[in-house]
């Protein structure tokens, strides 16, 4: 099954380039021959769980951070704004990361720094309008992560290409939906399509799909993962698996937080 990673696209993964043959030579060519380890150890270790797990938790790590810092500086009448110019940005540097098949330290950590700036503001913005909504989004999305590891790891759920596809598509769907939603919103009814209204049955029907497809890309990830570690991937590539881990948790924590927000209502 073809990986969404692009790290793990190549022709290559996995595989190891015999050493060149070195013929005859002179003496001291040959005694250094056969005083040499029978086996040499690859230039870069293989990609191991350990890996991702500090990865992982540095890039999300560097999110709260950021998070935190913009709840405590930026004021809530401003919020909004500076949010949303955080998600423009980090929009732009996921794509580059995505479809460059570039990803390292600085990529992955500022990318997870730029989106705990809108991560923060949009999670201040919504505490104050619906008291410890955040807490219970926080809650349910380390619920939602730990009850999808479970289901992977004991084979509930496989992830087969059908699978993928089906998860990529509805994916690139709600991204669609949610881009109607909020141009409709700029030209037309501030209530848009209906899917953001919490008048609307629509809102909670699209907000639980959601939340549910945002499972299921935690699903892709976990197998891109386990592949990579099994077909020996590069050490560098445990950052693509941080990268898409924090896409997938924070996709399910801001639907959560939005869900959540509807039955705090007055």
């Amino acid at each position: 099954m073809e990986s969404r990673n692009p790290a793990f696209r190549g022709k290559n993964f996995g595989q190891q380039q015999p050493p060149p043959y070195s013929g005859y030579g002179t003496p001291e060519m040959l005694n250094e021959t056969y005083q040499a380890p029978a086996y040499a150890p690859p230039a870069t270790r293989p990609m191991t769980y350990d890996d991702v797990v500090v990865r992982g938790f540095l890039s999300l790590g560097m999110l709260v951070l950021t998070g935190a810092l913009t709840w405590l500086l930026v004021p809530t009448p401003t919020a909004l704004a500076i949010g949303g110019v955080a998600f423009l940005l980090q929009l732009g540097l996921g794509l580059y990361i995505s479809f460059s098949g570039k990803a390292n330290a600085p990529l992955v950590l500022t990318f997870s720094a730029v989106y705990g700036v809108g991560v923060g503001a949009i999670s201040h913005y919504f505490n104050d309008l619906y008291n410890g909504v955040v807490f219970q989004a926080v809650i349910g999305t380390a619920l939602a992560f730990g009850g999808m590891l479970a289901v992977y790891a004991l084979r509930i759920v496989r992830v087969r290409p059908k699978f993928v596809k089906f998860v990529v598509a509805a994916g690139w769907a709600l991204l669609g939906l949610m881009l109607v939603n909020l141009l409709v919103q700029a030209f037309g009814p501030d209530t848009g399509i209906g899917i953001r209204d919490a008048s609307n049955p629509l809102a909670y029907v699209f907000s639980v799909v959601a939340i549910l497809v945002g499972c299921f890309f935690l699903l892709l990830d976990f197998d891109e993962i386990e592949r990579g570690v099994n077909a020996g991937a590069p050490e560098k590539f445990a950052w693509y698996s941080a990268f898409g881990l924090t896409l997938s948790l924070v996709w399910i924590y801001l639907e959560l937080l939005r869900f959540l927000s509807y039955f705090n209502r007055e």
